[in-house]
């Protein structure tokens, strides 16, 4: 769901709330039914949280200049530590 902006002549900016897409250009006024044209407006990403808005911001560099990898990273190996218990388990 998002919400959509709509103002009446008579009484001024309303909120609606629609599924994406589908939000027609002129919508009725809840309060004196008279039609109310779409009103388009920035998205609210100012309330998001700054690790979420340098992703997004991450997101839009790399769909104008994405990254090139000239080669295959060389692959790195993790040391792991096998559980104590596991060197007790009967080996093949």
């Amino acid at each position: 769901m998002a919400t959509y902006e709509y103002v009446c002549s008579r009484c001024g900016p309303f909120d609606v709330r629609l599924a994406i897409g589908t939000a027609p250009r002129v919508y009725g006024c809840p309060a004196c039914a008279d039609v109310a044209r779409r009103v388009y407006s920035a998205p609210g990403l100012s309330l998001t949280s700054s690790a979420t808005a340098a992703l997004h911001e991450r997101e839009e560099q790399a769909r104008e200049a994405p990254a090139v990898v000239s080669k295959v990273p060389p692959r790195t190996t993790v040391e792991r530590h096998p559980h104590p218990a596991l060197s007790r388990l009967p080996r093949p």
